[in-house]
This record gives structure tokens, sequence and C-alpha cells, in this order.
């Protein structure tokens, strides 16, 4: 009897299983609160947290240290992974993706948007004159070959801000976003620079950014999800109010002309 529907980024239930899920619902969620009750002790409940690499890398270890020391009895087992399937396992407690905020059985919650723009190290481009988006084609450009070709790439970017450039060369290509952006700390060329996962180089000053009013927006962002049917426990809420909080306090972008 098929129980799953499978299909992009999401599996379904059939009908008979909706009809068994409803039956077995009730002792699932029970054996699952005996066997946190067992394991925990007086060590409090474990979150697992998924995100992508670049959210993991760039975003969020950034703050742990900082969410750690206040919060000494809650463990954050981080699971980073560019892969949708393996961060919306049954085994994850929440996760961070990007999409358009719909992703079933889960409820989703805006953690920021999308807003990327060209970053480099200083010493790049001391040596250069960048004085509009017209000029980047002609610089030593980083780019980025992952599991999602949805995701922004320098073609993608270069149209919308109204560059003609369909096949802009690229010095170099990487398989996870926090190596290119590594890549251009150190000097080698130019990156698309992720809006909030790169301000903490940017306020550092390992990254600069050479065109300043030039910002290209999606409908898309990172959302916090979690699955609607999983039961909910303290260190959960802890770690998604942290988040949430976090995500408040965040630096605004808005879209700038060319």
């Amino acid at each position: 009897i098929p129980l799953f529907l499978r299909r992009h980024r999401s599996i379904h239930l059939t009908a008979q299983g909706q009809t068994l899920l409803a039956r077995i619902g009730p002792v699932i969620d029970e054996i699952r609160t005996i066997s946190r009750d067992m394991k925990s002790g007086n060590k409090g409940n474990p979150v697992t947290l998924a995100a992508t690499n670049s959210v993991a890398s760039l975003w969020l270890m950034p703050r742990l240290r900082k969410f750690n020391g206040a919060n000494k009895h809650v463990k954050i087992t981080l699971v980073a992974s560019d892969s949708d399937q393996e961060c919306l396992g049954e085994n994850v407690d929440l996760a961070i993706l990007r999409g358009d905020g719909n992703w079933p059985g889960f409820s989703a919650r805006l953690l920021f948007g999308e807003t990327v723009f060209p970053v480099c190290s200083p010493g790049y481009l001391k040596s250069r004159v960048i004085a509009s988006a017209a000029d980047i084609p002609d610089q030593d450009l980083i780019g980025i070959s992952n599991l999602h070709p949805e995701w922004m790439d320098w073609p993608t970017w270069l149209a919308n801000a109204g560059v003609s450039d369909p096949a802009p060369d690229q010095a170099a290509v990487f398989n996870t976003y926090p190596l290119a952006i590594q890549a251009a700390v150190d000097g080698l060329g130019i990156a698309l620079g992720w809006a909030h996962l790169v301000d903490h180089l940017l306020d550092s000053g390992a990254l600069v950014r050479p065109l300043t009013a030039v910002n290209v927006q999606t409908d898309d962002g990172y959302y916090l999800l979690q699955a609607e049917q999983k039961q909910g426990f303290s260190e959960r809420t802890i770690v998604k109010n942290w988040l949430l909080e976090a995500s408040a306090a965040r630096k605004r972008y808005y879209a700038k002309s060319h």
C-alpha cells in the first residue's frame, strides 16, 4: 500500500498514509517523549539545528559562542548541508532553508530576505576602478557550483543589475558558498555577497563592497522551519526564540539604483 508521494522538495502522504498516521501518531509521540526522558536525564534535550552550508558557516557560527555562554544547559547539534532532504530529516528539530516560505508540513518564519551584491577584499579593490555594474564582467569573478541551480549566480545577478553578459568569465569556481567567500577574503577576486551572511565580514573590514549603491533583491528568503506534526520541547523553544531575536535585530537592506 503506497503511503507517500514524493515530489520536488517535498513528500506528501497518500490517503492511506493519512489514515495510518492518524492512528499511530499519538503512539509515536509517546515513544518520542519516553525516549527523550530516558536519554536526557538531567542534561536537557539536545536541539538538532540544520542549515545550508552558507548559513551554518557564516550566520550561525559567529553567533553560537554567545548563545552557548548564555544557555549552558542547551546543547545544539548543528547539521550543515545543501541538501533540503537532509535538512528536513526526521531527526531535525529546526531548519533554516532558502525558498519562498512554502514547505508543506512545516511552519515557516522569515529570518531575512535575499539581497545580493558584489564583495571583495580591500586589497583587491585598491588597484582597480569599478564605477558601475557594467565594470563587473571584466573583473576576476568567483563562482559557485552547487546542488541548487535556482540559486543566484553571476549571469543572473548581472542581468538583474541591467548588464547584458550571459557568460562572464570566472576566475575560480567553488562547490560551497563559504569557500567562495573565503576566496574573496583572500583577495582572489569578486564574489556575490548575500546580505546578512557577509555582514560580519563587512563590519570587520575583511570584505568591502565595490558598488555600494547596487543591490539585487529577490522574492525568496531564508526561513526558520519546524515540522508541524512534531511535538515541541523547551530547549527547542529557547533556540527558536534566539534565532527569531537575531532576525529582529538584523540590518535592513533596500533596493537601490544601478
